[in-house]
């Protein structure tokens, strides 16, 4: 046993030099930098606030306590916070997000890629500047406009998911139309001509040809908006007042700001929110990494 192990101490002598103990060094401290603060909301969830606020930290917490989680969903809590709607409000306003943001900047995307007209490029790149602007820059003549258009239409721009999504679009539809746009220009035009040519009008091309050589984009775009909805907060506190409109990063800060401090119920929410994020994103990581390193001919 003792030969056998230093057999093994001399095979990893062997194997490590200095770059690869670097490398090691440095990917064990970016993964200690990723993961633990991932482990250190979820292991808060369970804490007392004892442990959460004691001087010493507490890396275990002494038993999986399920206080927090009580609060959040289960409405015998006398300090239930019906996080369950919160959840659904959620979900309400980043699913349409992201679909109806991946449908329109599949045609918009496919028209500056494809066709040929004046001013495109600069079209585009007007609509990529407004991405850059930061939200609270326009979210004041953003909700005038809204709330013009309301008073004329009759409807509330206030405690309206719906208005809500309609803000997203201003923040994820020129992303979106700008990596589609990137993605679909890797697409050969010889395949799509050659759809023509058999009879395909432009429609049955994009629904037959391009959509299908396009899903790892499509998949990342869609999983993008979708991230970006879900966490936004700061157009969600402006359009919402209504409690049980809130969304969870809203939620999430009302917790925060009660005056009777709860860190581990706002630690419990935050893994609520995050943990679905994750499980999408690992699910989809073929079609992720695709989508956003794609390049060349497909076929």
């Amino acid at each position: 046993m003792k030969s056998d192990s230093k057999s093994l101490i001399g095979h990893l002598a062997d194997w490590l030099n200095w770059p690869r103990f670097i490398f090691a060094i440095t990917l064990i401290f970016f993964l200690t930098s990723i993961l633990f603060p991932f482990y250190w909301m979820i292991s808060s969830s369970f804490k007392t606030y004892a442990e959460i606020g004691g001087r010493e930290p507490v890396y275990v917490p002494s038993a999986l306590r399920l206080d927090a989680y009580r609060e959040l969903f289960d409405p015998n809590d006398p300090k239930f916070q019906n996080f369950g709607q919160n959840v659904l409000n959620s979900i309400k306003v980043a699913v349409p997000t992201a679909i109806i943001a991946v449908i329109l900047a599949v045609l918009g995307a496919y028209a500056i890629a494809r066709l040929h007209f004046r001013g495109k490029n600069i079209m585009l790149n007007s609509i990529l500047m407004i991405y850059l602007f930061p939200g609270v820059l326009l979210i004041i003549p953003l909700f005038a406009m809204l709330a013009q258009i309301g008073a004329k239409l009759g409807f509330q721009v206030q405690d309206n998911l719906g208005v809500l999504v309609f803000t997203y679009l201003a923040q994820t539809l020129p992303v979106a139309l700008y990596m589609l746009t990137n993605y679909f220009r890797t697409i050969p035009d010889e395949i799509e001509q050659a759809g023509l040519i058999d009879g395909c009008t432009r429609f049955q091309v994009i629904w037959r040809i391009t959509l299908p050589l396009a899903i790892p984009a499509l998949v990342s775009v869609t999983i993008y908006t979708f991230m970006i909805a879900w966490n936004e907060f700061l157009y969600a506190l402006v359009f919402l007042n209504s409690r049980e409109l809130f969304t969870m990063p809203i939620k999430i800060n009302a917790i925060f700001n009660d005056p009777t401090p709860r860190p581990h119920v706002v630690m419990a929410a935050s893994t609520i929110m995050t943990i679905p994020v994750v499980i999408l994103f690992l699910a989809m990581e073929r079609f992720l990494e695709e989508g956003l390193t794609a390049g060349g001919v497909k076929g």
